[in-house]
């Protein structure tokens, strides 16, 4: 970072023209969609971790995948 501060960066992206604020409007928007994505990927390993935690404790029968397809496709027909 340059030391600039928020108001100061803003104040000098507010002097770009259009374009060149839509494309780092655009850039900006991208790094919180990267930064989403691994959030989300945190949380979802997270709750498999919990899922994997909670069936270690408690058990409980299984059934396989061609079973519960199979299943679910009589529920469907």
């Amino acid at each position: 970072m340059t030391g600039m501060s928020f108001d100061e960066i803003a104040s000098e992206a507010l002097k770009l023209n259009p374009a060149a604020r839509a494309r780092l409007a655009d850039t900006l928007l991208a790094s919180l969609e990267t930064l989403y994505d691994e959030q989300n990927g945190k949380e979802w390993a997270d709750e498999a971790a919990r899922r994997d935690r909670a069936w270690d404790l408690q058990g409980g029968p299984t059934r396989s995948a061609p079973e519960v397809f199979r299943d679910a496709r009589r529920r469907l027909d």
